[in-house]
């Protein structure tokens, strides 16, 4: 499956427009991962338990996204964008959205 943020792929013209698809992904905030990121940011660094759990909840939100299109027919995603939002009580949690246009291109499988 094809996904770009661009509006086409280069040498492959839409055939057919399928729809808006989206993928979403939530993760809490783990209190280990707080405490940790805490002293991390006091001694310096980069807080990798929150990129990890980030750059998790992307690919499972591209990852559901991609499904929902393979469903409707597509070969690709054009035109995607990716959201992150913080949700709950005390900004407990962090939502990652992404969205795009499922589409049949030409030339592709």
């Amino acid at each position: 499956m094809i996904m770009t943020t661009t509006p086409s792929v280069e040498g492959s013209p839409v055939e057919e427009y399928l729809g808006i698809v989206m993928g979403e992904a939530i993760i809490g905030a783990n209190i280990f991962k707080d405490i940790f990121a805490a002293i991390r940011d006091i001694v310096g660094g980069r807080a990798g338990a929150y990129e990890e759990a980030l750059r998790s909840a992307r690919q499972e939100a591209l990852r559901e996204m991609a499904n929902r299109a393979a469903d409707l027919g597509a070969n690709a995603v054009i035109g995607v964008d990716i959201d992150y939002e913080i949700l709950g009580k005390a900004g407990s949690m962090l939502m990652v959205t992404s969205a795009g246009t499922a589409v049949k291109l030409g030339g592709r499988a």
